[in-house]
């Protein structure tokens, strides 16, 4: 299991803060050649991205590079200037339509194949950011094989619907809701928006954990004090972990006793609570597999 419980933006215009990111502790380093780079350095950030993202690779970091979204006219130099083995996927916004996903495929596939990579090796999350593509977020997320997860952009979807952002987040709670039922019924992660007011941690402790109660696995940060925040709240604590296990110790005499439900602590256990139990516990293993060696 690859983890995708943070990923953290680095703005691809500055070489001080892809350095700093050689120690951050996400699950992926997001290179971002998007909105944190003004217009006029999009071009020397396509090429720090180029010489960074195999350094941040060597250092053992898992890359991905958001582009600029199609209809700028720089997806396509930006997707062949990050190619390559080092890369492990990319991050596109702005799409409203599954047509979007397939183009970016379409960019992605002669890239791929001329750096001597499999086919499909290079992954793509597409964001979810505008009232069309919440309505078509199904269809987005099964538009590509390469697809890992899609992430939910609630900046950028106030705007189109021209509602006032808050750190509460009433305002985007059904269309996130929706984003998250989208990306389940597509069987892939769903990747909660960041949260801006990052000098807030426990204001971002809140808006994680509604994040995770509603169905979404991971969440974005733009400021590496919120990664250790997300990655906790997204990964089971140790009080789950030991109720998932005496689930599956009880399921396992329940099964040897040819029964198919069990009271355990005044709650029944049948096979969805276990099937819940087992996907924990290899989460739990996934990031202990994660964790560096002491």
């Amino acid at each position: 299991m690859e983890l995708l419980r943070s990923l953290v933006f680095v703005p691809g215009n500055r070489a001080n803060m892809l350095e700093r990111a050689l120690a951050f502790s996400a699950d992926v380093i997001m290179v971002d050649l998007e909105d944190s780079v003004p217009p006029g350095e999009k071009v020397a950030a396509r090429e720090l991205a180029r010489q960074w993202v195999p350094q941040l690779r060597r250092a053992g970091r898992r890359v991905m590079v958001r582009v600029n979204s199609l209809d700028t006219g720089l997806t396509l130099d930006e997707l062949a200037a990050v190619i390559g083995p080092d890369l492990s996927g990319i991050s596109i916004g702005k799409g409203d339509s599954a047509w979007d996903v397939r183009e970016a495929d379409r960019l992605i596939a002669p890239l791929e194949a001329a750096a001597g990579m499999e086919p499909g090796a290079i992954k793509l999350i597409p964001w979810i950011e505008t009232a069309r593509a919440v309505l078509n977020s199904h269809a987005m997320a099964t538009a590509s094989p390469r697809i890992v997860a899609i992430a939910f952009g609630a900046e950028d979807l106030t705007n189109d619907m021209g509602l006032l952002r808050t750190d509460l987040g009433d305002e985007v709670q059904v269309p996130r809701a929706m984003v998250a039922v989208a990306a389940r019924a597509a069987r892939v992660p769903a990747l909660d928006s960041p949260f801006v007011a990052f000098r807030d941690p426990q204001a971002l402790r809140q808006d994680a954990h509604k994040a995770r109660q509603i169905g979404y696995t991971g969440k974005f940060a733009i400021h590496p004090a919120q990664i250790d925040i997300i990655n906790e709240t997204f990964g089971p604590s140790a009080e789950e972990v030991a109720y998932a296990r005496r689930v599956m110790a009880a399921w396992e005499q329940a099964q040897a006793a040819g029964r198919g439900s069990l009271d355990l602590d005044g709650k029944m256990v049948d096979v969805p609570v276990v099937k819940r139990a087992q996907n924990l516990l290899a989460l739990a293993e996934a990031i202990a597999a994660a964790a560096p060696a002491p």
